[in-house]
Order: C-alpha cells, then sequence, then structure tokens
C-alpha cells in the first residue's frame, strides 16, 4: 500500500475534483478545448494521462482504486524496476508476445527517455545487473508519487473510486464511459489502461477485455504469465525455501523441444519451484502439462570438466560416507535430494563408489528435472499473455482500428514481456505514445 502522506495526497486531489464524480459532459461541448477520458490510473495510464494533458487537453482520469498506482507499488518487490536499460532490439529479444508491434512505441520514448523523464521528475535511478533500472532510493512509492505530481502539474483531473462499466460511441466512434454508478463521463477520445488480469487484488479484474469486446474487439485468450509453476515431483518439499543461484534452467515441450534456457536464479517452494528463472520460463510452459524443467547445477562446467571436479572432491574424502563428501558441491539441503536421485546408498565409503556410479551422479547434476504439473493462477502472474488484439490496433497511434477515438494502452493489449523492466517499459512507451497521438 501507499505510505501514509502519498495516501493523504492523492485523497486531497479527489476532493478537490469531487464534484466531477457527478458531472456528465454534454453531447455538445461548447469548449474550444478537447475532453480526454483515461480509464485506469496504473503505469501507462498515468502516462497517457500526464502526457495528453502536457499538449493542452483537458485530461480526466478515473481509477476504480481508492489510490493510484497499486501495483506499481508493489512491483520489484516494492523498488519499482522501472526499465531495463538497453536498446530496442534487445527490448524485443525480451518480448515473446508480439515485439514488432511494439517498435514504434519503443522508438518514441524508449528507456533512455524513461530514465531521463524519472530523473528529471525527481526520481534519480540506477542500473543494476542484467540492466535492470531501479530507483536510487530502492522505493517504488517514488515512482508513484512523480507520475501523480506530474498528472498534477499538468492539470489532470485524477478521480479515484469510479468503477467504470462501459465505453460509449456515437456513430462508431468512442465518446466516453459511463460507470457502475450509472455517472456517464463524455469526452473526444477515452485511452483505456485498465491492466490485464493478473493480481487482482490491486484491481486488475480484466475488465478493460470486456469493455473492448463489447465494441466488436477480439480479445486473444488470456492466461498467466510470469507466475511460479507447480511440480510433480515431492521432493521439492524437502528442499523449500533453497535458492539457488548460477543456476541454467532449460524447460522442454513434452516431446523434448527445447522451449526456454538462461542461466539465472531460482527458488524452491512447498509446491514447485519460482524466482526470476522460473518466471519467464513459465510464460511457455503454462497450459502444457508434461514440460520438463532441467537444472543444470553447474552450468560453468561441462560434464567432462565436473566429473574432474567430483573425482577430486572424492579422493580428498575418500574415507568418509558418500552422504558426507557433497558439502563443497551442493547446498546442505539438497544433497539428501541428490543422494536419492544417485541411486548410491548413502553409507557407501567414497573410494568404493565406480565410476559408472559417479557417471550418474554427474548427470543428475547437470540435468536435475522437474515435470510441470501446471502453472500458478493469475491472482500469482505478474503479467497477462492476451488481451486486445494487436491486429486491431493501430501500432503507431494505439488507437483502435475499429473504435476511432479509443486508444489502448498497457496490459490491456496482447503483448507481454520477461521480467527485468521490460513489462513496464512496455507500460511506459504504449502510454507515452498514445498521449502524443490522441
Amino acid at each position: 500500500m501507499f505510505g501514509e502522506n502519498t495516501s493523504a495526497y492523492i485523497h486531497s486531489i479527489s476532493r478537490s475534483v469531487a464534484s466531477c464524480t457527478e458531472i456528465c459532459y454534454t453531447d455538445h461541448m461548447q469548449t474550444e478545448v478537447k475532453e480526454i477520458i483515461v480509464v485506469g490510473g496504473g503505469a501507462s495510464g498515468l502516462m497517457a494521462a500526464g502526457i495528453a494533458a502536457s499538449r493542452g487537453y483537458r485530461v480526466t482520469l478515473l481509477e476504480r482504486n481508492g489510490e493510484l498506482g497499486r501495483k506499481l507499488h508493489i512491483s520489484g518487490k516494492g523498488r519499482c524496476n522501472i526499465t531495463n536499460n538497453s536498446e530496442i532490439p534487445n527490448l524485443e529479444k525480451n518480448i515473446p508476445g508480439n515485439p514488432k508491434f511494439l517498435r514504434t512505441a519503443f522508438y518514441r520514448f524508449g528507456p533512455k527517455e524513461t530514465m531521463a523523464f524519472f530523473t528529471d521528475h525527481g526520481v534519480p535511478n540506477k542500473t543494476e545487473r542484467g540492466g535492470r533500472v531501479f530507483p536510487e532510493s530502492d522505493n517504488a512509492d517514488d515512482v508513484v508519487r512523480s507520475l501523480v505530481h506530474y498528472c498534477q502539474a499538468q492539470g489532470v483531473r485524477m478521480i479515484p473510486d469510479v468503477d467504470v462499466d462501459r465505453l460509449l460511441t456515437d456513430d462508431g466512434r468512442c465518446c466516453g464511459v459511463q460507470a457502475k454508478s450509472g455517472v456517464v463521463y463524455r469526452a473526444n477520445a477515452v485511452i483505456l489502461a485498465t491492466g490485464g488480469a493478473s493480481y487482482p487484488g490491486t484491481g486488475s479484474t480484466g475488465d478493460g477485455y470486456r469493455m473492448a469486446r463489447a465494441l466488436g474487439h477480439t480479445i486473444v485468450p488470456i492466461r498467466p504469465s510470469l507466475v511460479p509453476v507447480e511440480t510433480e515431483e515431492g521432493w521439492v518439499v524437502d528442499v523449500q525455501g533453497l535458492s539457488l543461484r548460477n543456476v541454467r534452467l532449460t524447460a522442454n515441450s513434452p516431446e523434448g523441444k527445447k522451449l526456454f534456457s538462461d542461466i539465472g536464479e531460482m527458488l524452491f517452494t512447498h509446491f514447485g519451484v519460482s524466482g526470476p528463472l522460473v518466471l519467464t520460463a513459465s510464460r511457455h510452459v503454462v497450459e502444457k502439462p508434461g514440460c520438463t524443467l532441467v537444472i543444470d547445477l553447474k552450468p560453468g562446467l561441462d560434464a567432462d570438466a565436473l566429473d574432474v571436479r567430483v573425482l577430486r572432491d572424492f579422493e580428498k574424502y575418500s574415507r568418509r560416507d558418500y552422504a558426507n563428501a557433497l558439502g563443497e558441491l551442493l547446498p546442505r539441503t539438497l544433497i539428501p535430494v541428490i543422494i536419492r536421485l544417485s541411486g548410491i546408498a548413502p553409507h557407501t565409503l567414497v573410494h568404493q563408489i565406480t565410476r559408472a556410479q559417479r557417471a550418474q551422479l554427474v548427470h543428475i547434476l547437470k540435468h536435475l528435472t522437474l515435470t510441470v504439473k501446471r502453472a500458478r493462477g493469475l491472482s500469482e502472474a505478474i503479467v497477462t499473455v492476451g488481451g486486445v488484439s494487436t491486429k486491431e490496433i493501430n501500432p503507431s497511434t494505439m488507437e483502435s482500428k475499429m473504435v476511432p477515438g479509443l486508444f489502448l494502452t498497457g496490459e490491456v493489449i496482447d503483448v507481454d514481456a520477461y521480467t527485468g523492466g521490460f513489462n513496464l517499459q512496455i507500460a511506459w512507451s504504449t502510454g507515452h505514445l498514445a498521449g502524443m497521438s490522441v
């Protein structure tokens, strides 16, 4: 949740524009300034609202929660991985879901522009391992505050606690929205920035999909991504809480096709596995029971080099039991599991272990295999795969090809990325482009 100061600040904005919640903008606006409605006060919505208002439009942002940026607040474990400090081709490599659609948005407002934007608005940032960019303060609240302050400075009317029910059209053009309370907000254009269906506790309940579908948009079936994975093997319970670093994780289809492979960190849980590597791999194994996750515990050594390493340890501890000779090779809690899987009796003296047995041990260290039962649900997913089809959105403007005056941003679109700041960059880029194009 927000800190008290931020929460009070946002609610003071709410009070100052409370009368707006009862306004029904007339069908025939007499003002010269165009009215823009932004539905959703998350990353892309706040960016879109601020940018549109900076161009002189009268912008009203409607947020169903009592607070703005709720999902942003918890992103990056409360640190907010703002973006990834990399070039556009690397962004596209980390976006398995329709990367080419985002090319214009990225070139208009990419990682460098994002980093500069937040620095200019009071959030100096730093680049960490893998190009991940965080606020220097390591505090996601600072990111939310900067966006709220930016929107306020541009004159955006931010109204929380408005649950939008449907999009309105007039002669085929989007002309406003209606809240569940019955209040109608008329506008020249609407930016739909409602997010996906992941982490529904933050307000991302998938309403944007329903509203877009009602106007004729195709919704690519949604499913969770960047989500922990449940596995068949019971031994994971014995090592729950164990974190592995610098291991290689490879995801294979039931037919043996390699779906994903990378080196990084992962975590064992009571139901299976999680952590950065697993979250990324989950994008490829969701709804594919029977996939395998193969862990290479020593990716820096090939099988022959690892055999030499094991042999060296065995010579050093030749008079010990096998169970007491693996301490320099493996984490303590993982040793009993590896012993069971190797098929070597734990009290076998090390000097009695045969070459064939040692080869079996080396194979397990390089191919510790888990069978995917299923991915966890949308309630635990960081992002949603699926959404409004990119074929029905103009990539140069983010405007609907089917409903003029409707613009779509962020996770409501069928685009998604791996971990590392790439998903938030999608939000900033599409929100910026919509705000500039509306």
